[in-house]
């Protein structure tokens, strides 16, 4: 980026509960459109799988599902932030030490922040790439295969997006060679636009 003198600077926030209330959102249609799908595609094996999830046949059976689906959420959450930090800083010129990882301890949520301005399709790229990867490839393969847990992870992670979806939004409305930079301790950014 060149010299921010030649750039206006204009902050852009997203609100953490309204991104909570999209993420509901998101999840309720993913989930009537994911679900539909699979019954359409697997119309013998969905209740009998959904069943199987439901009432499992013991409760060691139910202990040992809640642990691990437990596990695979919280490997899923650090993830999606890996995934955002990898894709970053792949357009940065310091390379991955300029991602920093955190937690918004006010709202338990984590957080990937990229410390150098990125062009806006760049940033765009690395915020919709955990919903890519672990959202809609989940939900595709559980399509295919008929496995409704994959079918599942993928709708936990299209909701888990709703946040970056939202960033997305804003973003897609900017020239997409502007700059755009996080917010150091928000959900946000801000962006630079040419001082012409």
């Amino acid at each position: 980026m060149e010299h921010t003198d030649k750039y206006i600077k204009e902050k852009h926030s997203i609100d953490i509960l309204k991104a909570n209330k999209f993420g509901i959102k998101i999840l309720l249609i993913t989930v009537v459109g994911a679900l539909l799908l699979f019954y359409v595609f697997w119309p013998n094996s969905f209740l009998t799988k959904l069943s199987n999830l439901i009432n499992p046949e013991g409760t060691w059976d139910f202990l040992g599902g809640i642990f691990t689906l437990f596990i695979v959420l919280v490997i899923g959450v650090i993830a999606h932030e890996l995934i955002h930090g990898v894709f970053w800083a792949l357009f940065t010129k310091k390379g991955f030490s300029s991602i920093k990882f955190g937690i918004l301890k006010q709202y338990f949520t984590p957080y990937c922040h990229c410390k150098e301005p990125l062009k806006v399709k760049h940033y765009i790229i690395g915020a919709i790439m955990p919903a890519i990867i672990l959202g809609f490839i989940p939900i595709i393969a559980g399509l295919m295969y008929g496995f409704l847990s994959w079918l599942l992870f993928g709708i936990f992670f299209i909701a888990a997006a709703g946040g970056d979806f939202l960033m997305i939004n804003l973003l897609r409305k900017e020239h997409m060679n502007d700059w755009a930079k996080d917010h150091p301790s928000e959900a946000g950014y801000y962006i630079y636009r040419k001082n012409v």
